[in-house]
């Protein structure tokens, strides 16, 4: 059977705990396993995985990443959300700690850019419903309107694959 999803992801980071306090705040990430001052793994809130981040110190003195300025590497990793509300959300708390650094509409997908206290880019991102997409829907960069994406899917419509649901209250 060939791979079916990614399971988790791991950084080097300069200060493990304050890469903790932003996963936790920003992403709502829990820690499961942490060895102060050197590793955490921390988990999503919906998920069942052991952990979805680990995260290893390296020190105050690490340069930062070159991939893709002078250097193959990772661009980022993209965390999924099941609501526009919680994309709006995010939005919010990323841009309160100075992390959002860009917004776009993928066509198929809503998506945040975000930046963590060493600069290591990700993405947060709601899927439009496969019974929702319009058959001339394509990849695409646009900028994203949120207000209007929401004002289109409605706030609490769970995105993914499948078919769409409104979250009951």
């Amino acid at each position: 059977m060939p791979v079916q999803r990614l399971n988790h992801a791991v950084l080097y980071v300069r200060d493990v705990d304050r890469s903790v306090a932003f996963y936790t705040e920003a992403l709502g990430f829990r820690v499961k396993t942490a060895l102060p001052g050197r590793a955490a793994f921390l988990q999503a809130e919906g998920s069942t995985n052991d952990h979805d981040l680990g995260l290893f110190a390296i020190g105050g003195e690490a340069g930062a990443s070159t991939a893709g300025r002078g250097a193959v590497g990772l661009y980022h990793l993209a965390w999924e959300v099941d609501t526009l509300a919680e994309l709006a959300r995010i939005a919010g708390v990323l841009r309160a700690n100075g992390a959002l650094v860009g917004a776009s509409d993928h066509g198929s997908t809503k998506a945040l850019y975000a930046q963590d206290p060493d600069g290591l880019e990700f993405e947060v991102s709601w899927l439009v419903p496969a019974d929702l997409l319009s058959p001339d829907t394509v990849m695409r960069t646009a900028p994203l309107d949120l207000e209007a994406e929401i004002a289109r899917y409605g706030a609490e419509t769970v995105g993914g694959i499948g078919v769409s649901v409104p979250v009951a209250p």
